[in-house]
């Protein structure tokens, strides 16, 4: 008898033991990731020379072993966020596809293709390139996974505040190119010398992500130089003695990443370029007033 109402107690108390074991469980979670994180930010690596490291690692190969199966880790992560991004966007590739035609004068309907596989072609390109966007935060954020252990208490910090940081200006960037850049230079293109110019898919989306893509890349510059300048590699007073040279490396690089070789192209990406190094210089400036003599 006292066993049925053993088994029975058991039974009807099964829930309630249950939730209980999943609170100690979560909080006990939370407990030891609280304590890895604070022991994360907390711990100060050993401070080596770089040829004392690398002499370690040679002499000790099987501890590169450890960083290796750390980074084939964070890659693989990585590469799933990708994939599951991508996957995303698949679903709404025709509105995505649709706000990149949007400024043309008849939006998607205006594009015309010519070859059996140029729309399928195009939707990869779209759904690959949504899904690196979707995605560049976490990207960033596993990067920073894999150098912070190698880096000290305040690099670590201020590595983990650079990704939202770093993700804005990615973002402000593609906002720029898309409202500002593409408005004007959409219209000229299409209508120049009063030719008339129907848009494949190909070539029109190859274009717009082309500009979109590079010109968020190029608004990461003034963080790079911010941190260069505050580690002390770079100073604002040699930024500003080197700027023909910038100009002429901006214009090699406008060259490089504009889908076409006319010079109105090369222009709108070498505008923005241009302002933002001067831009980079004042953020020098302010890491680091003074240069290290």
């Amino acid at each position: 008898m006292r066993n049925t109402l053993r088994l029975i107690w058991r039974i009807l108390t099964a829930p309630f033991r249950f939730i209980a074991w999943l609170v100690r469980s979560i909080v006990r979670w939370i407990k030891a990731k609280t304590a890895q994180i604070d022991s994360f930010f907390s711990d100060e690596v050993e401070d080596a020379p770089l040829g004392d490291a690398i002499s370690k690692a040679w002499e000790h190969p099987n501890e590169l072993l450890v960083h290796v199966d750390a980074l084939r880790k964070h890659l693989l992560r990585a590469v799933m966020a990708l994939v599951i991004a991508t996957a995303f966007s698949f679903v709404f590739f025709q509105q995505i596809l649709g706000f990149l035609a949007a400024p043309l004068e008849g939006g998607m309907e205006s594009l015309v293709a010519i070859e059996v596989t140029e729309p399928v072609g195009t939707v990869l390109r779209v759904a690959l390139l949504t899904g690196f966007t979707l995605a560049f935060p976490y990207l960033a954020l596993e990067a920073w996974l894999f150098i912070a252990p190698g880096l000290d208490r305040k690099a670590r910090i201020n590595g983990l505040l650079a990704i939202p940081i770093a993700t804005l200006f990615f973002f402000g960037g593609m906002v720029f190119a898309y409202y500002v850049m593409l408005p004007s230079a959409i219209p000229f293109l299409i209508n120049f010398m009063g030719i008339q110019t129907i848009p494949r898919p190909s070539s029109y989306v190859r274009f717009v992500t082309a500009i979109m893509f590079w010109i968020g890349i190029a608004f990461e510059f003034p963080l790079v130089i911010f941190v260069l300048a505050k580690i002390g590699l770079v100073n604002a007073r040699l930024l500003l003695n080197q700027w023909r040279l910038a100009v002429v490396v901006i214009a090699v690089v406008a060259a490089l990443i504009t889908p076409t070789v006319d010079p109105f192209n090369m222009a709108l990406v070498m505008g923005p370029m241009i302002v933002l190094y001067f831009f980079s210089i004042f953020l020098a400036w302010i890491a680091r007033p003074k240069p290290i003599e």
